[in-house]
Formats: structure tokens, C-alpha cells, sequence
């Protein structure tokens, strides 16, 4: 019941962060590389997929997979099920359920080899074979897992225009920064997340332009605030060098497993976004782009196939530009290295993203409109919304979400008027459309939130959606009830749980 095909059963592994010690005895901690083989007998009728570089299929349905290069523990996946593949490049290939095949295939044909290249291009060369996608049955809780060779993704991914296709440019963007280059300790996993943030948005620059990148940047900036208003700013956790503790104790950096913390618990917007804006700094600080490019690509060289810390990251950067070293780049005050890894709250700095402003006025001025007390129709048809991408849609949306609810009417005017965002089957679209019904009590249009619940299990789409339903009215928490007493078996166990707690029923 948590397939897509609803008629076998299906197993999949998560390792990340800690998990996969369940699954084989191992030092649980991304400190540790190593190569690893695995041979897997299945029942007829099933495949097994793992992240491995090479691996063969024998007689009596038995697989034998070989990573060659060295990994941390948490990068080894296991899929086991009904599972077909169908080539989209040179070195790629999409694995799904046979029902979701055709549409895997279609939305990313040809897509990935050209992420992969301009990747190639900026970081060195992609030492991992294949880069293969497996997209997961809809209960998948997350939205992509970086495994090597193969990397897990939702199949919200699927939007049927691929207008989602670019999300796993980040997932590609690990290749180099978290699979090749990996944080020695969970307490540092801004250099995993950071970088890769930083590598997806070069990517997407060479690929979409800048103006976008910065209004896909802005948005990811906006979750950050969102994210630091929720905590407080100076909260622990909202530093990049986290110190993991149990029960007060302070606990040496390195060894928080043995005590009992889950590192899990610590995941939050930021290493993303407040890393993107160090590796941005540091950017700024060499202030020449090919430069910089020119340092990532040695950084990854240097440290391939190695766990590190910050300091050997920051070490490297000031050995690699010593005439920023002498300049004492390091210790300039309010930008102090160490301020950024050590003191909770808001970046030091922010990246310039006013190209983006191209985009998100014509989105701004558009909201305001529909915001009115009377609608001025003839200005808000003289704007073409039609050769909009994802984000500025989803920028526009979330400005709408932010004035609702809006006057008597407006928003049935607006879903009469772009059916392309009322009747999307892009995630992201979805999603905030959801949100602006229910923030609008728009029960006219609660058929579409029940419908998105029921097609997917993605924790980042079914919480905002439970809670925006508990918050609302009578009917929102009926709604919620109803969905969630039918959904409640083809969701993971975790998010069934989260969604337990937010309706109270614990």
C-alpha cells in the first residue's frame, strides 16, 4: 500500500545519518571511508539496486554489487522490488516501478548528462561511473538521497513538463561535495550541504542564467528566516559548527554517537543555506569568479575520497590564496572565520541576489494586484505568465500566501484565470496552491488538497498541509481527519507520526 503499484511489496534503505548500522555492522560515522560488496538474493519477480560502481546479475535471481571507491557508511542503499530501468544518456539510467516508467523516462531524457557535464566542467572530473536515478514509491519522506551511482528521488519529481527536472541538480551537485569530499563529523555538515548548495547554483547559473538562480537562492533565503524567526536566532543549532550534546554535557567534537544523540535531530535549514552564504563569502573575498572555480576544483582534488573538517577546509583556502592570508582575510571583525562557525544566528554576509529582482517584481507587482479590494483586471491580464519557470511561480504564490486571506471572491477569480497554477501536477505548485486554499477557506477547492495528500507522502508537502488544516476552520479539520484516518497506511512510519502529533491524536 505504500507503492505505486499497490501489488508487491518493497524495500528500501535509508542511511543517512546513522541508520545503517541496522542494516550491516559498521563504524556508523562519516569519518570512516571504505569500498564494499554485497551479494543479494531476491525472490523471481524482484531486482536489487544498490550504489555501488559495478554489478552483475547471477543464476537463482542473486546480485553482486562492488563499490570500487571509498565511501562513508551512510552512503551504502539497498532497494529491493519491483523495479524496471530505461536509458536517458551516456551514463544514465531512470530505475522506477513499472506504472512509473514512461513518465521517468520522459521527464529526464537527456537532462542529466547535461547537468553532469557543466558539473565537470566547474568541479573536475565525475569519478563515479554511472549516475543513475531510482525514483522511489510516493511514501518516500524525503526528497532525494544522494546515494553514489544512484541517487533515491521522490517521484513528485515527476511534473510531466519537467518543470521539476532541475531539482536534482543538487543531488548531482554531492557527486562532488558530501560523496568525494564528506564532512568528517555530523557536528559539520554545513560542509556537505553548504558546498553543494554553492556547486547547485553555479550549475544552475551556467544552465538557467543568473537572474533565476538568484530568485531560487532568494527563496531558499527567505526559508532561512523563516526557519531562525521559528528557533530564535540564537538558538545552538542555527550555528555552522554544531556541538551535538546529550543532557548538557558537553561533548567532545567527533564522538557525540556513543551518548545517544540522534544526529538527525540537528537537521535544519542551517547548514543549507547559512553554509551556502560562507562558501558565497569566501566567493566574495577572492572576488574574481573563475578564481574561485579555479579553488573548488583543487579543493575537491586535494581532499577526494577524505572526511575533513572545517578547519581543513578554511586551512586550504587560506594556503591556496596566501595574499588573502597575509591580509589576514580570516580575522576581519564581524566576518571572523570563527564567527561564522561558531556564533549562532544570521550570516555575517549575504550574497548580492538583486538579479533576481528582474523576476520577482513583475511576481510582486502581480500579487499586490490580485490583493486588491477590486481587481483591476486590465492590468492583471496585460501580465504573461505562461513562459514563467517553477520558482517564480512559486515566488508569486508565496506572496499570495503571505496577503491571504485575500478579499471576498478573488482567489476563485484567480484559479479561473491561471489553470497552469490551479491545476498544476508540479509538487512545489501544488503544494502553495494548497496552502492558499485552505488559508482562504476556499472549501470549493478542498477536493485538490485531499487529492495531493493522497498522491504523495513527501514530509515536506504533508506537514505544512496538516498544520495549515489544523490551524483552520471547522471544515480544514475535518479535512485533516478524513484524509488522514484513508492515507494513513501508504505513509512512512515518521511522518505518520509527525502528522499523529499535529492533530493531537498521540
Amino acid at each position: 500500500e505504500q507503492t505505486a503499484g499497490k501489488q508487491k511489496p518493497y524495500m528500501y534503505t535509508q542511511g543517512q545519518a546513522v541508520l545503517n548500522r541496522s542494516f550491516f555492522p559498521c563504524f556508523d560515522t562519516p569519518s570512516v571511508k571504505f569500498t564494499y560488496s554485497a551479494t543479494v538474493q531476491v525472490p523471481e519477480g524482484f531486482t536489487a539496486v544498490m550504489s555501488a560502481t559495478s554489478w552483475e546479475k547471477q543464476k537463482d535471481n542473486t546480485f553482486v554489487f562492488k563499490m570500487s571507491q571509498p565511501i562513508p557508511s551512510y552512503l551504502i542503499a539497498l532497494a529491493v522490488g519491483d523495479i524496471v530501468s530505461a536509458d536517458v544518456g551516456p551514463r544514465s539510467r531512470v530505475w522506477a516501478e513499472p506504472c512509473l516508467i514512461e513518465a521517468a523516462k520522459k521527464e529526464y531524457d537527456g537532462v542529466i548528462e547535461e547537468f553532469l557535464a557543466v558539473g565537470e566542467r566547474l568541479f573536475g572530473p565525475y569519478v563515479w561511473g554511472r549516475y543513475d536515478i531510482l525514483f522511489m514509491p510516493p511514501s518516500f519522506p524525503f526528497g532525494g538521497m544522494e546515494n553514489p551511482c544512484l541517487t533515491f528521488v521522490t517521484p513528485c519529481l515527476l511534473a510531466g513538463d519537467r518543470s521539476l527536472a532541475d531539482v536534482i541538480i543538487h543531488e548531482i551537485s554531492h557527486s562532488w561535495f558530501g560523496n568525494l569530499v564528506t564532512n568528517a563529523t555530523w557536528g559539520e555538515f554545513w560542509l556537505n550541504e553548504g558546498f553543494t548548495m554553492y556547486a547547485q547554483r553555479r550549475i544552475s547559473t551556467e544552465v538557467y542564467g543568473l537572474a533565476y538562480t538568484c530568485l531560487e537562492a532568494a527563496t531558499g533565503r527567505a526559508l532561512l528566516r523563516q526557519h531562525m524567526d521559528n528557533t530564535g536566532e540564537d538558538h545552538p543549532l542555527n550555528k555552522l559548527r554544531v556541538v551535538i550534546e546529550q543532557d548538557g554535557q558537553m561533548i567532545p567534537e567527533g564522538f557525540p554517537f556513543f551518548l545517544g544523540v540522534n544526529p538527525d535531530d540537528t537537521y535544519n535549514e542551517t547548514p543549507y543555506e547559512k553554509g551556502y552564504c560562507f562558501v558565497s563569502y569566501l566567493a566574495h573575498l577572492v572576488g574574481d569568479q573563475s578564481k574561485f572555480d579555479a579553488f573548488l576544483q583543487a579543493y575537491v582534488n586535494r581532499f577526494k575520497f577524505q572526511s575533513i573538517t572545517a578547519d581543513d577546509t578554511l586551512g586550504f583556502f587560506l594556503e591556496y590564496f596566501p595574499e588573502l592570508k597575509e591580509k589576514g582575510v580570516d580575522s576581519i571583525p564581524g566576518f571572523e572565520f570563527d564567527r561564522w562557525l561558531n556564533t549562532p544566528g544570521w550570516p555575517p554576509y549575504l550574497p548580492d541576489l538583486s538579479p533576481g529582482e528582474q523576476l520577482m517584481k513583475p511576481a510582486d507587482e502581480l500579487a499586490e494586484l490580485w490583493a486588491a479590494d477590486s481587481l483591476n483586471m486590465e492590468a492583471i491580464e496585460a501580465v504573461d505568465i505562461t513562459a514563467w519557470r517553477t520558482y517564480q511561480l512559486v515566488y508569486f504564490l508565496d506572496k499570495v500566501l503571505q496577503k491571504s486571506p485575500l478579499p471576498e471572491g478573488n482567489v476563485e477569480m484567480l484559479s479561473k484565470m491561471y489553470p497552469k497554477i490551479s491545476k498544476a501536477r508540479n509538487a512545489e505548485l501544488r503544494l502553495r496552491w494548497c496552502q492558499i486554499v485552505l488559508k482562504n477557506n476556499l472549501d470549493a477547492e478542498y477536493s485538490k488538497v485531499k487529492d495531493f495528500l493522497h498522491s504523495q507522502g513527501k514530509q515536506k508537502y504533508t506537514l505544512p498541509l496538516y498544520r495549515a488544516m489544523w490551524g483552520g476552520s471547522e471544515s480544514a479539520r475535518a479535512l485533516a481527519m478524513e484524509t488522514f484516518s484513508a492515507t494513513a497506511p501508504q505513509l512512512h512510519v515518521n511522518v505518520q507520526n509527525y502528522v499523529k502529533k499535529i492533530l493531537g491524536l498521540e
